[in-house]
């Protein structure tokens, strides 16, 4: 039979006005939201998702909270017409929303957090310091043992066959760029983040994150959320709390994950949130996969129209 998931994106796929054209279509649906983002992030937040400019808006302390409240947005309105997904899972900071999609948190405590983890992942390491690389057309096994040789450097995300995402020291990633452009891959580049996220320099930031968590109040999980570290069906809130430290400094196993969600009898991925990144990375994962991104307002009414008409 078939199924549904939500997916949810992470950093690098925010831009200046995401969001914007759900709240204007359901003002009085979001109000609620609105109000707890103008007194968690400021009355300004939405006005800095909405005009910018970008280069406030990309600083991670923005960036990651912006992210969650514009899938929060997609995800309020999908659930007051009666969408519920068979799976949910999201892309490293897309992981609060899918979390906040099954249940385990309200949007507040969501937001609050991921206001916090921005913070601790801009602070982790001195700017300049750290680096991350996207490599594309190279083995698997021979990016992870060339980044072993490198030095300070980890796999942080396994995206899709073709593109792995490298992360730790400046100067380490550098001499891993030097080495994976000699073993053949096609294409190295150096990616314009703040810092080495998913890598062990981030170890100390989750431990800080972590009495956060301790003190952030969580359910079981009403629907199944395929876990970034382990890539396995996750429930209780306990274990949700634990995988979300371990996030930090761990690989986010995407690829891994969206073949679990196949292998579940998953037929159908939506992407809600900002921008159509994870609908290109499934698309190189599974060609006969269904993909909706609903990124603005006017995606709703092809992804009712298609999905409705498949049921019939």
């Amino acid at each position: 039979m078939s199924k549904i998931a939500f997916v949810f994106p992470g950093q690098g796929s925010q831009y200046v006005g995401m969001g914007k054209s759900f709240f204007s279509e359901f003002s009085q649906e979001l109000s609620p939201l609105k109000e707890a983002v103008d007194r968690i992030c400021g009355e300004d937040f939405l006005k800095l998702m909405w005009e910018g400019p970008d280069t406030t808006l990309n600083l991670t302390t923005n960036t990651q909270p912006a992210l969650y409240i514009a899938s929060a947005f997609v995800t309020q309105i999908l659930k007051a017409k009666g969408y519920t997904p068979d799976f949910v899972a999201g892309h490293s900071l897309g992981e609060y929303s899918a979390l906040y999609c099954a249940g385990v948190f309200d949007f507040e405590t969501g937001l609050n957090l991921v206001k916090r983890r921005g913070q601790l992942m801009e602070k982790a390491m001195p700017a300049g310091t750290g680096s991350m690389a996207a490599v594309m057309g190279l083995d698997i096994p021979k990016i992870e043992q060339i980044c072993k040789e490198a030095g300070n450097v980890d796999v942080a995300n396994y995206n899709n066959d073709m593109q792995i995402i490298i992360s730790g020291e400046k100067q380490a990633i550098l001499k891993a760029i030097d080495a994976l452009k000699s073993a053949g891959a096609k294409r190295v580049m150096e990616l314009n983040v703040s810092g080495p996220f998913h890598s062990s320099l981030m170890k100390p930031a989750a431990t800080e994150f972590s009495q956060d968590l301790d003190s952030a109040s969580f359910t079981d999980s009403i629907i199944p959320v395929i876990a970034n570290v382990s890539a396995l069906e996750e429930f209780k809130a306990v274990e949700v709390k634990q995988n979300l430290v371990k996030q930090l400094y761990s690989s986010v196993l995407w690829m891994q994950s969206i073949k679990v969600l196949l292998a579940q009898g998953v037929d159908t991925f939506v992407e809600c949130g900002s921008g159509k990144v994870l609908t290109g990375i499934i698309k190189r994962i599974s060609s006969e996969a269904k993909l909706f991104s609903l990124d603005k307002v006017e995606d709703l009414a092809v992804f009712y129209n298609e999905l409705n008409n498949s049921l019939k």
